[in-house]
């Protein structure tokens, strides 16, 4: 199985995640987001703005989280922000073609918590403004994000907290 963790930048999935492993039995995380950096190596790729534009991100995610579950079975938890449907629909539909069952959450916040944590992370100060120039296209993407997935609100939620509420909705307790 795979718990993936979607929502925009300073929604918490990252830090949720780290959460979410230590409550569910044989968890690792799986960060999709490497897969992209890895690709950026290949300089025979086009260049594009955001990795998952490249259908290669997309396959790759795929294949490389199934040959992961093949070999160390359990759950993966994946936080990784998916603004696009059509992306979202290849990621989902190529896990389920090969057998993989899929718990998509969407953590989400309201916009001023969201701006909030973005401008007072001291993790990742360099991403601030790109995290921020996201929102838009996150506002954009909620109607899709709120049929596709299982809403968790974050606001004012401790992320131990919001990953017990995943852990349960995803039938661990």
């Amino acid at each position: 199985m795979i718990i993936w963790l979607n929502g925009t930048f300073g929604a918490g999935k990252t830090t949720t995640a780290g959460e979410l492993v230590k409550l569910v039995p044989d968890a690792r995380l799986f960060d999709p987001e490497v897969v992209g950096l890895m690709l950026r190596y290949l300089k025979v790729l086009p260049k594009v703005p955001d990795f998952q534009q490249w259908p290669a991100w997309r396959d790759l995610v795929v294949e490389t989280a199934v040959r992961v579950l093949d070999h160390v079975g359990g759950v993966l938890v994946a936080p990784q922000t998916v603004l696009v449907k059509g992306y979202w629909a290849e990621i989902r539909d190529g896990l389920g073609k090969a057998g993989v069952p899929v718990r998509h959450f969407l953590l989400h916040t309201d916009e001023d918590t969201l701006i909030h944590r973005i401008e007072t992370d001291t993790v990742e100060t360099g991403a601030r403004q790109w995290r921020l120039d996201h929102l838009p296209r996150y506002r954009d993407a909620l109607p899709w994000l709120r049929r596709a997935a299982e809403v968790v609100d974050t606001t004012g939620v401790a992320p131990e907290r919001v990953a017990r509420l995943v852990a349960s909705a995803a039938g661990y307790r």
